[in-house]
């Protein structure tokens, strides 16, 4: 076969042609993932607002509770959280705690009515 005389630009693309030629086959090895179908469902995560009017009461109940200097450090090592957590869950309301913590908590809420303070 003759040999072609190149173009003058057109030699740096040549070079470029193997380092294309082996992005396009890493791209097509992954393509399937980004095609896939999406599952769709109701397990999105719930954000503290006015679809949660349960907790809404819950946490300014348990916020009237905690007036006394130290009780939320009391409280958070008693349900064994970070203190910065319980603010996320009663100041913040960027969270909600899980059915564990919510159950603790609500127990937390009824011995402290009846006199009695499990956190110390």
């Amino acid at each position: 076969m003759p040999h072609l005389p190149m173009p003058r630009g057109l030699e740096f693309w040549t070079l470029l042609d193997a380092a294309f030629e082996a992005a396009a086959a890493a791209a097509s090895k992954r393509i399937h993932l980004a095609l896939r179908p999406r599952r769709k469902g109701s397990y999105k995560t719930r954000k503290p607002g006015f679809a949660t009017p349960l907790w809404n009461v819950c946490a300014t109940l348990i916020k009237k509770e905690l007036k006394v200097y130290g009780s939320k450090v009391r409280l958070a090592r008693y349900l064994g959280i970070p203190k910065q957590r319980l603010q996320d869950f009663l100041n913040g309301r960027s969270r909600l705690p899980d059915a564990e913590l919510t159950l603790r908590l609500l127990h937390w809420l009824a011995a402290k009515r009846e006199g009695k303070d499990h956190s110390i």
